[in-house]
């Protein structure tokens, strides 16, 4: 046990101080989201941006780098070591930033942003452009700037910031393989899901309309039965459904809209995958960086867990339609049988734009991105050839056209506008560790198709809880996957997962 007055001490008193900013950040962060009227956002925007300042200097602190090598040399057991560790690790990346670099960034993603905004609806490229090439040469220069202060590649510097540990080296050969995979497996999916359909004859609408209070009763009826502890958390609607708060009280989102149901409960369920991570990390080391989510590839995982292994398998719904049945009552899916359920769950399309893309297509859009983000900061991809490039790669991975229509090609997401290169990859890499976690836990829990079957998850979240949620951030991603799993990140899993669902 470190003295009162030791390094580590300090460390852990500095600790508890951030932590409780953060506090105030992410519910401030939720209220403006969930309740916030329109006529608060200048005085929200100053608090939060007052409060973001306060963080950084206190996170940033000069004595934090003598705390932190003395500490190194005092008597601390494994957790203790593995948190000065992570707190270096962080503190690295957030000194390797001077604050005329960050002043100068904060300006040019801000224009980039807010340009993007008044132009992606008007479909003008030409426009926005000087705006995306500030903020691409800031990038770059922030990836030289990482990489020095890390001893990295610029784009590995990059990831480093969302998935400590993941290297483009590892990750590329992966993405090849899985490209390659999709371009021939999806014809065949969709061959399969016609044949279904034509058996089933047709697609089935649902008897719409839905109330919005008995889908929102059917969602935390869901919420409770895969284990979210509404003790510390709670479900809100706001305009994009998202996980927020703090571990002790997670606060989660959706949407309603009468016409159909499975939107917002498929919604719910991917949000209920993030915030079961989140209450379920160590509570003792939340003041440490060590005790926090690591990273958005595992916690997208997390998501994708609840969402597509568990949410959208067959077994999940022989449990789950009459739980439907009894909250929006017995015409809901009057007449229906499970397949007809499945085939708007397990629904297979192209489209141009990633977040309405199903899971056996999403992939190739993140990947799409992932090799001209990776480009663009190498220098190898110059901004102004981003369309061609885009356009190319839609066509040969997905068979469709966006030369010409920017807002749905380049244009569509806020990622790069807002400077966030390297956080692509998280998506789909959250989408390959949730499959080979699925498969790890098969293996250690055979009956696991039999607990959601009968709607039982204590065992499927006590083997995550164990093997992921209690891990925190001691170990780096790919560590944590091979601890998890026994094994490397390996794509089988996933493809295996597409076959058996789209292809049976």
């Amino acid at each position: 046990m470190p003295a009162p007055n030791s390094a580590f001490e300090k460390l852990a008193e500095l600790g508890r101080k951030l932590e409780a900013i953060e506090h105030a950040q992410s519910m401030l962060g939720v209220d403006e989201a969930v309740m916030m009227p329109a006529g608060g956002g200048e005085k929200r925007a100053e608090s939060m941006s007052i409060l973001a300042g306060m963080y950084h200097e206190m996170a940033t602190a000069p004595e934090i780098a003598d705390w932190l090598q003395a500490a190194g040399e005092e008597p601390l057991d494994d957790m203790q070591q593995a948190a000065i560790r992570e707190q270096q690790r962080v503190y690295t990346n957030m000194t390797c930033l001077s604050g005329d670099f960050v002043r100068k960034q904060v300006i040019a993603r801000m224009r980039s942003e807010q340009l993007w905004r008044e132009l992606r609806g008007k479909d003008d490229w030409t426009g926005f452009l000087p705006a995306f090439e500030g903020v691409v040469a800031i990038a770059r220069e922030e990836a030289e700037l990482r990489a020095k202060a890390l001893g990295l590649d610029p784009y590995d510097a990059m990831m480093e910031q969302f998935d400590p540990g993941n290297r483009a080296a590892d990750i590329t050969p992966v993405f090849d393989r899985l490209k390659t995979f999709l371009k021939d497996f999806i014809p065949q999916a969709f061959e399969h899901q016609e044949q279904k359909r034509a058996a089933r004859g047709g697609l089935k609408p649902l008897n719409a309309p839905f109330p919005i209070d008995k889908q929102k009763a059917l969602g935390l009826a869901v919420m409770e039965a895969l284990g979210f502890d509404f003790e510390h958390g709670r479900l809100d609607v706001s305009h994009h459904p998202f996980c927020g708060g703090v571990p002790t009280d997670v606060r989660m989102t959706t949407r309603y809209t009468t016409a159909e149901f499975l939107s917002s409960l498929m919604g719910i369920i991917h949000e209920t995958g993030h915030g079961l991570y989140e209450q379920g990390l160590p509570k003792e080391w939340s003041h440490f960086a060590v005790g926090k989510a690591r990273g958005m590839s595992f916690h997208e995982s997390q998501s994708l867990f609840v969402e597509k292994q568990i949410g959208r398998s067959a077994e999940f719904w022989e449990w789950a339609m009459p739980l439907v049945r009894e909250h929006l009552g017995p015409a809901a899916i009057d007449g229906w049988e499970i397949e007809d359920l499945l085939l708007h769950v397990h629904e297979v399309r192209t489209g141009l734009i990633r977040v309405d893309a199903d899971e056996t297509t999403y992939p190739l859009h993140v990947i799409l991105r992932y090799e001209i983000e990776k480009g663009l900061v190498e220098g190898t991809i110059r901004p102004r050839d981003v369309p061609e490039e885009w356009h190319a790669r839609m066509s040969e991975y997905l068979g469709l056209s966006t030369r010409d229509n920017y807002k749905d090609g380049p244009m569509q997401d806020v990622h790069w506008p807002s400077g966030a290169f390297g956080y692509f990859p998280s998506y789909t890499l959250g989408a390959m560790i949730a499959a080979q976690l699925w498969a790890s836990l098969e293996k250690d829990h055979p009956g696991a198709r039999d607990d959601m079957r009968n709607g039982r998850f204590v065992e499927i979240n006590g083997w995550r809880r164990d093997k992921v949620w209690s891990q925190a951030s001691r170990y780096s991603t790919p560590e944590l996957l091979v601890r998890a799993t026994g094994e490397k990140l390996n794509g089988r899993h996933f493809e295996e997962h597409l076959r058996r669902r789209y292809l049976a």
